[in-house]
């Protein structure tokens, strides 16, 4: 099956950015839809971004637009989130999904990664 790994995270200062990235191994489509979700302490996993393999048709949630950019390589199999003007709010573990169906629901994806660390200091 699919395997997700993500890198890229870290420690950073409010203002700063960062790039997540997120390879994946083995069995591939390339109708699938990949997706960045995280989680802060003490909270519910939530949606962060997701984009279309085929296409590149991007959807994110409100609180990231305008700062954040999710993107793909088609020919490495690895999908990028470009995180800019962070915030401490942005703070959480980050992990790359993928699904064969378009969706922004947590549930609905098959496939994770183990998660990256992003922390963000005021």
């Amino acid at each position: 099956q699919v395997q997700l790994v993500e890198s890229g995270g870290g420690l950073v200062q409010a203002g700063g950015s960062l790039r997540l990235s997120c390879a994946a191994s083995g069995r591939t489509f390339s109708s699938s839809v990949m997706g960045w979700f995280r989680q802060a302490p003490g909270k519910e996993r939530e949606f962060v971004a997701r984009i279309l393999w085929s296409g590149g048709y991007t959807y994110y949630t409100d609180s990231v637009k305008g700062r954040f950019t999710i993107s793909r390589d088609n020919a490495k199999n690895t999908v990028y989130l470009q995180m800019n003007s962070l915030k401490p709010e942005d703070t959480a573990v980050y992990y790359c999904a993928a699904t064969t169906r378009v969706s922004i629901v947590a549930g609905t994806y098959d496939y994770w990664g183990q998660g990256t660390q992003v922390t963000v200091s005021s």
